[in-house]
């Protein structure tokens, strides 16, 4: 096909809805309706002569053709967005965009960014707080910092491992001091739990420590880590903590671990559409948080 024959609107149209499997929200993106939507991947389907898309019950699949257009036409349109936007934007005014969940921006990144702009002036970093999973699209992050199981929790992109999460239960001094006593595991069940994001995390914690049974025991979900934390050091109940978002309150004393024992529960990974095409700016920011990592708890605050 000549290229100046390509159906670039049902291209478009196409991309968005197999990103998002979903015609409805491929519509809201491109702001048209979604008969439009479905209009012109019909019309895609009829030139390639081919079903690009599976029609089931309330919702929508690719097939394999559809699956290979899809690869090559989002890393293509990416690769113009990214161009476009080197072409149009200043460096002044292009700062680093970095997507981090809440509670590593909160507990860990903002404590130590300060030191970052005083090493490198040059580099403006803006922070977007959020744990949605972003598309890496030209207005959003270059890079993100996530929590998550294992490196294939997000499609479409690579992720490297920054650091695994050990977790133990952690509490308000002045809880455990007018609490029942913590001298083994089993003594949680006269303390109210906090969970964050599901109940998983307790449900690993008491699996390991032989006493699945406890796992069942209620208590205030919160969508966010920093939440139940917050919780726990105003003595509302025990949450699972770890060094890394927890260690200067740990040192401080406004929250204390009444036991030793620790258990894997994932890990912080940085994600990117391809590392190989990161800015200088990125190389360097992801440098410096891996030597972060590594280093411990800032200075000022051990």
């Amino acid at each position: 096909m000549k290229r100046g024959r390509l159906p670039l609107t049902a291209l478009r149209s196409f991309e968005a809805a197999g990103r998002h499997l979903s015609f409805s929200k491929a519509a809201e993106e491109l702001f048209v309706s979604q008969a439009a939507i479905s209009r012109q991947i019909r019309e895609l389907e009829t030139l390639t002569g081919k079903p690009l898309f599976e029609r089931l019950h309330r919702r929508v699949e690719l097939t394999e053709t559809g699956q290979n257009l899809l690869d090559q036409l989002t890393t293509s349109f990416d690769d113009i967005d990214r161009r476009l936007s080197e072409i149009v934007s200043k460096p002044a005014q292009s700062p680093l965009r970095v997507s981090v969940e809440p509670s590593f921006a909160g507990e860990f990144l903002i404590q130590r960014l300060n030191s970052f702009q005083q090493r490198h002036p040059e580099i403006d970093i803006s922070v977007d707080a959020d744990s949605r999973l972003i598309e890496f699209r030209g207005h959003e992050a270059e890079i993100a910092i996530r929590y998550g199981a294992h490196a294939r929790s997000w499609p479409r992109t690579e992720a490297r491992h920054l650091v695994d999460v050990l977790v133990t239960p952690v509490l308000a001094s002045g809880l455990l001091a007018s609490g029942a006593p913590l001298t083994s595991p089993a003594d949680l069940r006269h303390y109210t739990l906090l969970h964050d994001y599901n109940r998983d995390g307790w449900a690993s914690w008491f699996q390991a420590m032989g006493l699945p049974e406890l796992a069942l025991q209620r208590g205030p979900l919160y969508t966010d880590a920093a939440l139940a934390m917050q919780a726990a050091k105003l003595g509302h109940g025990v949450a699972l903590g770890d060094r890394i978002l927890n260690g200067a309150d740990l040192r401080a004393g406004l929250l204390v671990r009444p036991f030793e024992m620790e258990v894997p529960y994932g890990a912080y990974w940085l994600v990117a559409p391809d590392f190989q095409r990161l800015s200088r700016q990125a190389e360097i920011f992801v440098d410096w948080l891996v030597e972060e990592l590594r280093a411990g708890p800032p200075a000022a605050q051990v």
